[in-house]
């Protein structure tokens, strides 16, 4: 089959839409989807300091690929974060593979830990935890913290959300009643930007192979904890039996996510001082509840 795109042959072929597209092609068609999605929603200015969070997985890795090369032409610099959890037998090879891979490509890269930041490793608190609180939940508490500390004086901070992720957060939010998250995820509404969110999880996966990205493909080892799993699950059933639902459901989501309003008053945490949307911030609680 040839490529839809050039008379090259064809090595992917998206069902959605039926288009089959050569290396090249498919390669420049994620490139320039997220160039799209980055100019749509005003997300990079010129003369920006982009700080990539980068864990070593795919997602991460294909990001700062991608940036790395949208970033001369769009005119900003790029540094990568990494934040090391603390997981024993997990973690140590992702730094490895992340600290081989900025330096070949010549990118600034810089490692925060939560015993650096909270003295104290996610291994230990999940140790401590005696409620039934998953270790996805506590875990992402912490990491969004630790990644604006480790971004610090950066004017965008760029996560790689895929499309999949995007939408197994709305319907988790949905499903826990939580609608003010809605409305706080909504694209393009702060510094933290995802520039992968109208991308298939399954084509970052395709892009990374066919451009030789290494990345850590050993799950984290906590990841079946939370309801996360058992709703990617569902999602990737659902496109199985009909192609293209996910690509409508982004859709309708991002509208949704426009129009509800994050009703919640930014203040003060009485403990650590930083901004919160309650008198005690989710960082300290979690640290209080697992001391």
């Amino acid at each position: 089959m040839d490529c839809h795109r050039c008379e090259n042959k064809a090595i992917y072929t998206r069902r959605y839409s039926g288009e089959s597209l050569c290396r090249d092609c498919f390669s420049l068609s994620i490139v320039r989807k997220t160039a799209k999605t980055i100019s749509r929603y005003n997300m990079i200015k010129r003369g920006d300091d982009v700080a990539i969070a980068v864990s070593g997985g795919k997602d991460s890795l294909s990001l700062l690929h991608v940036l790395n090369n949208l970033s001369t032409k769009g005119g900003y610099t790029i540094r990568a974060v990494t934040i090391d959890e603390g997981i024993p037998g997990y973690r140590e090879e992702a730094l490895e593979i992340v600290d081989k891979y900025c330096k070949g490509m010549g990118i600034q890269y810089s490692v925060l830990s939560y015993k650096q930041m909270y003295d104290t490793t996610l291994q230990e608190r999940l140790e401590k935890r005696t409620d039934s609180t998953s270790s996805c939940s506590l875990c992402g508490v912490l990491r969004r913290q630790a990644i604006e500390q480790a971004a610090a004086g950066a004017d965008v901070v760029a996560t790689a959300h895929n499309m999949d992720d995007y939408i197994q957060t709305f319907l988790i939010n949905t499903m826990s009643g939580d609608v003010s998250r809605i409305g706080r995820n909504a694209v393009g509404t702060s510094r933290r930007v995802q520039p992968f969110c109208n991308i298939y999880e399954s084509e970052i996966v395709f892009y990374a192979f066919i451009n030789d990205i290494p990345f850590q493909s050993e799950p984290c080892p906590h990841m079946d904890e939370g309801i996360r799993t058992s709703v990617r699950e569902f999602l990737n059933e659902l496109e199985e039996k009909h192609s293209g639902i996910k690509n409508n459901m982004n859709k309708s989501i991002q509208k949704i996510a426009g129009f509800v309003q994050d009703a919640k008053v930014r203040r003060t945490c009485r403990i650590c001082g930083r901004q919160s949307t309650t008198d005690v911030c989710s960082v300290c609680r979690v640290l209080e509840r697992t001391a």
